[in-house]
């Protein structure tokens, strides 16, 4: 049932990465063999044996397969670290052509004003707001406070990233929910200026007991970005269905109350810098 199991995933990773379903399947199918025929490949993989020759040109283009131009033929796939690299290096090549090709078609003009200070935005998922923060983090000129709610907000990563801010001269400044996680960001981020945050609620789940959402991070860039992300917490303290919601502007409410409740735990020469409010 395992291997089952298995075998449907990676059938549609490989799909997610590209590939047909036919190649996938006959590819997974190689996998399992030193090498095969179309026949044993069909077998295995419940391809029709007229459809393996077709997903096996293909995967020979992709540079996944080789053939032995024997009678019959006989086919192999390239050991399964060379093919992710090759899959890797595909889909980074079509992900900057993607990039690259919306960059180039011209904008259309929008009759909202550019200029709006009023946004709110959210964002949905785990990867859309590591990627969000780790943008946000770049785009630092003077200051940066990110307050921890939750220690599965502190990747190696972010870590790196606020090591590389500081660096570069931008008052980072970092809050926590309790002095344990104080003392291991001050080891691993000894420039920084740590502080327990006292916002005490931020390691509870929720007002609710039946509620498991908690608040991961909120991460404040020169005073007028605000990004706040929550997630689920499980029985195992692991953090899953994570979310984000993202502020600009000064005169963005959720921007102000955010900056206010960020200072809790600083001493008032160290608080995040406020805009004429």
């Amino acid at each position: 049932m395992k291997d089952e199991s298995n075998h449907q995933q990676a059938v549609e990773l490989l799909q997610q990465l590209g590939l047909k379903e036919y190649e996938a399947r006959c590819l997974v199918a190689l996998s399992r063999l030193p090498q095969g025929t179309a026949k044993e490949i069909s077998d295995i993989s419940d391809v029709p044996r007229t459809r393996v020759y077709d997903a096996i040109r293909v995967l020979e283009s992709k540079g996944l397969v080789e053939i032995q131009h024997s009678n019959p033929q006989r086919f192999r796939a390239v050991p399964i670290e060379e093919a992710a690299e090759t899959l890797r290096q595909e889909y980074e090549s079509r992900t900057e052509t993607l990039v690259e090709s919306i960059n180039e078609i011209e904008p259309v003009q929008s009759d909202e004003d550019d200029e709006t200070t009023h946004e709110v935005w959210s964002l949905d998922g785990a990867s859309a707001v590591r990627n969000r923060t780790q943008q946000l983090i770049d785009t630092a000129d003077e200051e940066l406070v990110l307050v921890i709610g939750h220690e599965a907000a502190i990747t190696p990563d972010l870590v790196e990233q606020l090591q590389e801010t500081y660096a570069s001269g931008i008052r980072v400044l970092i809050g926590t929910p309790n002095d344990a996680i104080r003392d291991r960001i001050r080891r691993e981020i000894p420039d920084a200026t740590v502080f327990v945050s006292g916002l005490e609620w931020l390691e509870s789940s929720s007002i609710r007991e039946s509620d498991d959402t908690v608040i991961t991070s909120m991460l404040l860039v020169d005073g007028e970005t605000i990004l706040v992300s929550s997630a689920h917490e499980t029985d195992t303290g692991t953090v899953i269905e994570e979310k984000a919601v993202f502020g600009r502007g000064f005169d963005n409410g959720i921007v102000v109350i955010a900056r206010r409740l960020m200072a809790t735990g600083l001493f008032s020469t160290e608080e995040p810098k406020i805009a004429d409010e």
